[in-house]
């Protein structure tokens, strides 16, 4: 989830932008964003990201565990699209927003399999 390197729109790969269009925004199709295996089970596409925040999607195969202990210098929050996760002994179903203060820290795991959206905040 958390991570040291920052990106923008002009290096996340599969960023669209089409001439005409507002030069101000990136779309892309999240499932057309290469997945990089953060651990066996483990999936992460690294979203378009600005300097204030950079986001991410994150799929959990069933019984996976985040590698280590996720440690937030800055704010981080996360929307559970599918599946389950269990953070903190807490089980959060799809629709589950869950938003975590500079200098929280979490490890997140799913029984059933997960798909989360996750934003972190740059320090300003």
């Amino acid at each position: 989830m958390s991570e040291d390197t920052r990106t923008n729109a002009a290096s996340t790969p599969n960023a669209a932008s089409t001439p005409g269009e507002d030069p101000l925004k990136t779309v892309v199709q999240v499932d057309d964003v290469e997945a990089h295996e953060v651990a066996p089970g483990i999936l992460r596409r690294r979203l378009p990201a600005t300097a204030y925040a950079r986001g991410w999607l994150i799929d959990f195969a069933a019984g996976t565990e985040w590698p280590e202990v996720d440690e937030h210098a800055t704010e981080e929050r996360y929307f559970v699209l599918s599946g389950e996760v269990i953070d903190g002994g807490e089980r959060h179903g799809p629709g589950a927003y869950v938003v975590f203060a500079p200098g929280s820290e979490h490890r997140p795991r799913t029984e059933k399999g997960a798909r989360m959206l996750g934003i972190s905040l740059m320090s300003a």
